[in-house]
């Protein structure tokens, strides 16, 4: 049985993240909202954090040859 997760999908959580930030930036908020936004935000930086280290990971994985990991640059072919 596939094991459900339990955190967002990095879109979503950067969406929380920018929203949060914004309302923030608004300066309107109770410090205790404040506060209350800023856990947040540091739960949702960490989380998108860990998302991109897992994508990492698997890059590297895939990009494994003989054992041995190849580090190529990432070119944007615009």
């Amino acid at each position: 049985m596939a094991k459900k997760k339990s955190t967002a999908p990095f879109e979503a959580a950067l969406k929380e993240l920018e929203t949060l930030v914004e309302k923030m930036e608004r300066g309107d908020l109770s410090l205790e909202e404040s506060l209350s936004d800023f856990e947040r935000g540091v739960a949702l930086t960490r989380q998108c954090q860990q998302a991109l280290r897992d994508a990492e990971q698997k890059v590297e994985i895939l990009l494994e040859k003989d054992g041995q990991a190849t580090v190529q640059p990432f070119t944007n072919e615009d």
